[in-house]
């Protein structure tokens, strides 16, 4: 299935940057990782990824169509290292591949990036850890909230375990060097698995970011840890997450209205975007 194609909208020059897998993953960690760092850093759109077996859909934002999957990509920054320079490109898609796309889509993306000499590609991942079921109950009314909300979001996410893949001595090297536990053994699926397994075959560095998330609902606090963990991984920036502690519940709250709205409504008239989900 060799139908799907990139389309640039805009000649950039990529080489040495470092690419975000932003396709919908466990707790949509991916999704709210690669759209907080579209709005954070104020990429540019720069291309579409499009295929006759994608969705015929059109996603309006701000009164604007949007392909089904874009390509975002920031201008060269300096870092705090004055040697390093920094460039983020952000692949984003709402709608899941199905699995007779992934593989397709994935060397899409692998082409496309070693093609431009980018330096690697990370996907941020939800991983669901054996455990007993935690219950997730809103607080009853004669419940006192905790004295600083924010404090105790950033508590939870810190208490997040967060593991790290590499399909390269080279990325698990560069794992090693930055205190990131190593998967050991279990399965990742869906493109970010397919992009492991792509970047082995072709020793180009892809790293899989896994951080312990919920699988029934979206997980903004999954996606603050890693985005903590890709700040000093590679953007040397000091990207302020704190912003996503805040409105963490909020924007779990908002996308399962989105998803619920979807699911009930035959013409798909989406609500206004969170500010995260721009």
């Amino acid at each position: 299935m060799s139908d799907i194609r990139i389309y640039e909208l805009k000649k950039t020059n990529l080489r040495g940057a470092t690419v975000i897998d932003g396709f919908p993953s466990i707790g949509l960690v991916s999704s709210i990782v690669a759209n907080y760092l579209v709005n954070a850093l104020e990429l540019e759109q720069i291309g579409i990824m499009d295929s006759n077996f994608f969705p015929s859909i059109s996603l309006i934002r701000n009164a604007q169509p949007l392909n089904t999957v874009r390509i975002y990509a920031s201008e060269r920054v300096r870092g705090t290292d004055e040697e390093d320079v920094d460039q983020i490109v952000v692949f984003i898609s709402e709608f899941q591949p199905p699995p007779n796309l992934i593989k397709p889509i994935s060397a899409a993306i692998l082409d496309w990036i070693q093609e431009h000499r980018c330096r690697m590609l990370i996907s941020p991942e939800g991983l669901v850890i054996e455990r007993e079921e935690e219950e997730v109950e809103l607080p009853s009314e004669d419940e006192k909230p905790p004295e600083d909300p924010e404090e105790d979001i950033e508590s939870k996410i810190k208490n997040l375990e967060l593991f790290g893949v590499g399909s390269t001595p080279r990325a698990r090297n560069l794992l090693d060097d930055n205190d990131i536990s190593p998967f050991i053994e279990g399965v990742i699926t869906g493109v970010a698995g397919v992009l492991l397994n792509e970047g082995k075959r072709r020793d180009f560095d892809v790293i899989s970011l896994l951080a312990e998330a919920h699988s029934n609902y979206p997980d903004a606090r999954a996606a603050a840890k890693i985005i903590e963990v890709l700040d000093r991984l590679v953007l040397n920036i000091h990207i302020d997450s704190k912003p996503l502690y805040k409105e963490a519940e909020a924007i779990e709250m908002q996308i399962k209205s989105i998803r619920s709205q979807a699911k009930t409504s035959k013409v798909m008239k989406a609500p206004p975007s969170p500010r995260m989900y721009g």
